[in-house]
């Protein structure tokens, strides 16, 4: 509970109210939200204000905008829902639930092609569990605890890291069907290339590249896999891609054998400070019995 310079108590509907509007910008919408007639939010906006003795909202002809003070108690409204929402979930389920919120991270295109299929697989069962994902390939996310929980493509994940080693994952050159019909494909070295750029210079295609096609300059360079396995699908060229980002129905065709000794590995890892936590290991569990590729 919050209590305002002027003494006045602050309570859960005082926070609906202004979280509904935080939301919907505008009486109408927050109306809509709370379920109750325009006058009626007009109204307990403005005896709200009045009792705090100062404006929660500015208003203009693009509607309610917040004031820090609103933002500040929004989000503290929304704490209180995912608590009150995790209370009936208990009631429901005659047990304990598991909730709080986990800052997670991983590259776009592990985000695109194996997350979200694994999340949609197991989230609904918890519905008292908030996440908050990012697409970046930095370990240092976890370093600086921006992120609670990663989802790496390496083979040797820093040393003041836990976790798992969920798989193997093998990369193969691919191009899109339309453009293997306008080369030999078997000349790899004359094909146009898509690589990804500088941002990951030590990225397994780019070595294997390297090694066997030195004489090659890409035609296209992209700051994501997921962006590279895009240009493929457009027909612009090939590149080596990892096996859970190739789907000939998608249009990705395979051109060759997993490339021999440049295999890497999906880890999920957090800090160890993390391990305690019942939203980390629970998602822990969930993630290494739902991603999948194979």
């Amino acid at each position: 509970m919050i209590n305002a310079a002027t003494h006045y108590r602050l309570d859960y509907p005082d926070l609906s109210l202004i979280l509904a509007l935080v939301r919907g910008g505008s009486l109408a919408r927050a109306a809509r939200l709370l379920a109750v007639d325009v006058s009626t939010v007009f109204r307990s906006v403005r005896r709200l204000e009045a009792a705090l003795g100062q404006p929660l909202f500015d208003k203009s002809r693009s509607g309610y905008l917040p004031t820090s003070l609103a933002q500040a108690l929004a989000e503290q409204a929304e704490r209180a829902e995912q608590a009150l929402e995790a209370a009936r979930v208990g009631v429901e389920q005659g047990g304990e639930v598991i909730s709080g919120t986990v800052r997670l991270t991983c590259s776009d295109s592990v985000l695109q092609a194996l997350l979200l299929p694994a999340l949609a697989r197991f989230m609904p069962a918890y519905p008292a569990l908030s996440l908050e994902l990012s697409t970046s390939n930095d370990f240092a996310n976890l370093s600086r605890r921006d992120a609670d929980v990663a989802l790496r493509l390496t083979r040797t994940p820093p040393e003041h890291l836990v976790g798992r080693n969920l798989g193997s994952v093998a990369y193969r050159v691919c191009a899109g069907a339309e453009y293997l019909r306008s080369v030999n494909a078997r000349e790899l070295a004359s094909m146009t290339w898509i690589a990804p750029d500088d941002f990951l210079p030590d990225h397994p295609t780019v070595a294997w590249r390297r090694q066997h096609l030195p004489g090659v300059v890409p035609a296209y360079r992209c700051n994501s896999m997921l962006s590279v396995t895009e240009l493929v699908r457009a027909g612009l060229g090939v590149a080596a891609l990892p096996d859970f980002l190739i789907d000939a129905s998608k249009g990705v065709m395979p051109l060759s054998e997993p490339l021999k000794g440049y295999d890497t590995a999906l880890w999920l890892l957090t800090r160890p400070d993390c391990r305690a936590l019942r939203s980390v290991v629970t998602l822990f569990d969930e993630l290494g019995r739902n991603l999948r590729w194979c």
